[in-house]
């Protein structure tokens, strides 16, 4: 699962470069600023994959193997009629995220463009989180690995074409992602309708069964909010950065790339960690689940520490490959080391994340965020105009420690109250 999701940060490194290269701050900002904007709206509906794995462990772990697919398709659904609404609402949405984020003129005109030719894919990426997390949930992570490589692989090779070849600028890597997106549909739709739907198809009733619907629901609903949340809190360190000047907010961007690149490694752990949660606790093992949260712990942990230190001895080569700018390196340069500590600091809030989805205990991970993000904001407007920079940079730091420290600290009611009682029903915790 690490593997399948490492693919990803290159996607953001790839669309970085080509934009990189042509050496104006203007547009590299835009890509920044629309990629923030496509990527809120997008991971608020990152439910589609995650709610969609932990309830398909639960069910696998329960050995209820209709149910596993009936999952899947309620999920399908709601991806295909998001999607196709996030493309009629583009505009709207674009004006509320140039608000929101207040760039300069070049800067909205060239983040404008991106999105309106990526939001074509909304109805394809949406798919393909449901796709993935029927997969992972399943405990298949060689096809998921497969797919991960099928979408981002064509999207690199097409942004590439696209944007530098071609000379297509900032839409065309936006429609080497539309591309990307498509064919990994296509793919992932073809191998569960020929593979894992075999002999186990649900009726039309077990699909719409109102208990499965409102238990989706009701777990989507409470992860769409720590979606957003988390979102917001990316949108304020853009927010805050924007308001110090263009150069700083182009290395913000290219440092917050970084941070990405580890962050991947860790979403592998934390989708595992979703999938052995789930299956404890469907089929009622607590010390299974138990030495789940152990070992997912120290391997974040591990993990962590091992991208720390290779974020600060590669971090300065990483920063000339992506940009050319004499101005943007040295300002993303002075901010490196806070750029390498997140992987540490935030280990702890991915493992959690991933063993409160699969548990389902989506309510209490909301409460933390919204606790979290609360913390956040009043110390990034709080700091930022006494330490500029280091104290936006510090407040972020602050923001994911203690996410994973208060999931932390409500892990033990949560198990116990899980364990001692009747089968939990979807975001009762």
């Amino acid at each position: 699962m690490t593997l399948a999701f490492a693919t990803t940060p290159l996607l953001g490194l790839t669309d970085v470069a080509v934009i990189g290269r042509v050496g104006d701050a203007m547009a590299l900002g835009g890509l920044v600023v629309g990629a923030l904007v496509f990527d809120f709206v997008f991971a608020v509906f990152g439910f589609l994959r995650a709610g969609t794995t932990g309830l398909t462990a639960q069910a696998l772990g329960a050995g209820r193997d209709r149910e596993v697919e009936a999952v899947f398709l309620r999920a399908a659904l709601l991806a295909l009629a998001i999607g196709l609404g996030l493309v009629v609402a583009e505009p709207a949405i674009m004006a509320l995220g140039l608000l929101v984020v207040a760039p300069g003129p070049g800067v909205a005109e060239a983040a404008s463009a991106y999105v309106f030719v990526r939001m074509f894919s909304a109805p394809f990426a949406l798919m393909n989180y449901a796709i993935l997390g029927s997969v992972l949930g399943r405990g298949r992570s060689g096809l998921a690995l497969a797919l991960q490589i099928v979408v981002n692989g064509t999207n690199i090779v097409l942004s590439i074409l696209f944007g530098l070849v071609l000379d297509g600028g900032i839409a065309g890597v936006a429609l080497g992602t539309v591309c990307g997106e498509a064919v990994g549909c296509l793919a992932g739709l073809g191998v569960l309708a020929r593979g894992l739907f075999a002999g186990r198809m649900p009726s039309r009733a077990e699909v719409f069964d109102r208990r499965g619907f409102g238990q989706m629901l009701g777990v989507n609903r409470d992860i769409m909010i720590r979606s957003f949340c988390l979102l917001s809190g990316f949108a304020l360190f853009t927010r805050l950065g924007a308001g110090l000047g263009p150069v700083t907010l182009a290395a913000n961007g290219l440092l917050m790339n970084v941070f990405m690149t580890g962050s991947y490694f860790l979403d592998g752990l934390a989708t595992a960690s979703e999938q052995l949660a789930g299956l404890a606790v469907g089929g009622r093992r607590r010390a299974a689940f138990d030495r789940t949260v152990r070992l997912t712990g120290l391997w974040g942990v591990g993990i962590g520490l091992v991208l720390a230190a290779i974020m600060l001895l590669a971090g300065e080569a990483l920063i000339d490959f992506l940009t050319i700018d004499p101005d943007i390196r040295a300002a993303a340069r002075t901010y490196l080391s806070f750029a390498a500590a997140t992987p540490l600091v935030g280990a702890l809030a991915f493992v959690m994340d991933g063993i409160y989805i699969g548990a389902t205990w989506s309510r209490t991970m909301r409460d933390m965020m919204l606790l979290s993000l609360a913390v956040f904001a009043a110390l990034g407007w709080g700091l930022t105009p006494i330490l500029g920079n280091h104290g936006l940079w510090l407040a972020f730091e602050v923001f994911l420690g203690l996410r994973g420290a208060t999931l932390l600290a409500a892990l033990p009611r949560q198990r116990d109250r899980t364990f001692r009682a009747d089968p939990p029903t979807a975001g009762a915790a």
